[in-house]
């Protein structure tokens, strides 16, 4: 919104400042770090007064965790509202991937409330139906993509019909795969993946927001980059233009995400919820599918993959042969098994997304 003031720059110089992704993106990260801190503590009661005794603790997890009984979920509605007030406020709303991102990630938190909402209203682990819910976000990531491959390339200013239902690959500059009329397909299945990916991840205090905020940073600066002429030529990385933008919305994601974990650091006042692990991940699936990064997603959200690995091979392990693989999926409460404190269990993870991230930015230059 602020992006309009930069039409009356003439009038104002100082006004010219709103045209710069780089001055909006710190703008969006603060207001979104404001926000929730100023507005956090009420919703964290207002919640727990509807909540009652919170969304129930599974008895078969760690024992430890029952002491978490009684703690509010659906902390997500915070990283929301303090994303979408701060990207309202410094993004640019004439651009059209601003407006794609907005919608994959309000839609996935609508998902992931509903789901949380059926679980605290029952004290019931029994949520939204895995299947009806995966159709769901199949079609609001499918339509996610046909905007992206489809009608964005074709608009003024937004020119790039080669890459529209290309796969670029890491480390070759010049090799891209035309999927064709399949992209939607692939694209739907990254954006679906990365936001279950990150609700699995949710399940320690702390342990899913701080991933989460560094791949945001990550795609935020690939963002900047894929969407800026000068510097993707200089790196050899494909020019899509517009997406620079979505460095606005990755900044505002981290504001919120340092406001929620204030919040969430143990002993957490608030969970995540899939109100909030399913819009995150929708929103990293979307920004990576949008600036062509799909697979440097795979390597950066690599503890994110780690977690859904865990889960599948545990279960399509006991299913064949009746044996479980770890002493309990997903991956984190492995280690908890193993006797890691839970504070070791999320730094440790911590590191992994770090260093993970560190060589999906390699990726820019290895060329």
């Amino acid at each position: 919104m602020l992006t309009w003031l930069s039409e009356y720059s003439a009038s104002l110089s100082i006004l010219n400042v709103f045209r710069y992704i780089t001055v909006r993106t710190g703008g969006a990260t603060a207001t979104a770090l404001f926000f929730v801190f100023f507005f956090g503590p009420r919703i964290i009661n207002g919640l727990r007064l509807k909540q009652g005794k919170g969304q129930p603790i599974r008895t078969d997890g760690p024992q430890s965790h029952l002491a978490k009984k009684g703690t509010p979920t659906m902390g997500g509605l915070m990283i929301l509202s303090g994303f979408l007030f701060s990207t309202l406020v410094w993004g640019n709303l004439a651009n059209p991937y601003v407006w794609v991102v907005l919608l994959v990630t309000l839609g996935f938190g609508a998902i992931g409330f509903y789901d949380d909402y059926l679980k605290v209203t029952k004290q019931s682990h029994a949520g939204f139906g895995g299947r009806s819910r995966l159709a769901i976000e199949f079609v609001i990531a499918g339509a996610a993509c046909v905007v992206i491959a489809y009608l964005i390339p074709k608009m003024p200013g937004y020119g790039a019909v080669r890459l529209a239902s290309a796969l670029a690959v890491p480390f070759f500059k010049d090799v891209l795969l035309n999927l064709g009329v399949f992209f939607i397909a692939f694209g739907a299945l990254v954006i679906v993946a990365a936001g279950n990916a990150v609700n699995l991840t949710d399940g320690l205090d702390g342990l899913a927001i701080v991933p989460v905020m560094i791949a945001s940073a990550t795609f935020g600066f690939i963002a900047y980059l894929s969407g800026n002429a000068i510097y993707s030529n200089y790196l050899q990385i494909h020019f899509v233009p517009g997406t620079g933008e979505l460095a606005v919305l990755c900044g505002a994601m981290i504001g919120a995400g340092i406001g929620f974990l204030w919040f969430n650091a143990p002993p957490a006042q608030i969970f995540m919820g899939d109100t909030g692990s399913l819009a995150l991940g929708g929103m990293l699936g979307t920004v990576a599918v949008a600036t062509k990064h799909e697979i440097v997603l795979a390597i950066v959200g690599g503890l994110f993959v780690l977690e859904a690995l865990s889960v599948i091979i545990q279960v399509a392990s006991f299913k064949l042969t009746g044996k479980r693989v770890f002493r309990m999926a997903p991956i984190h409460h492995h280690f908890e098994q193993l006797g890691w404190s839970e504070p070791q269990v999320v730094v440790r993870f911590w590191i992994i997304a770090i260093v993970l991230a560190l060589v999906g930015l390699s990726t820019l230059k290895l060329r």
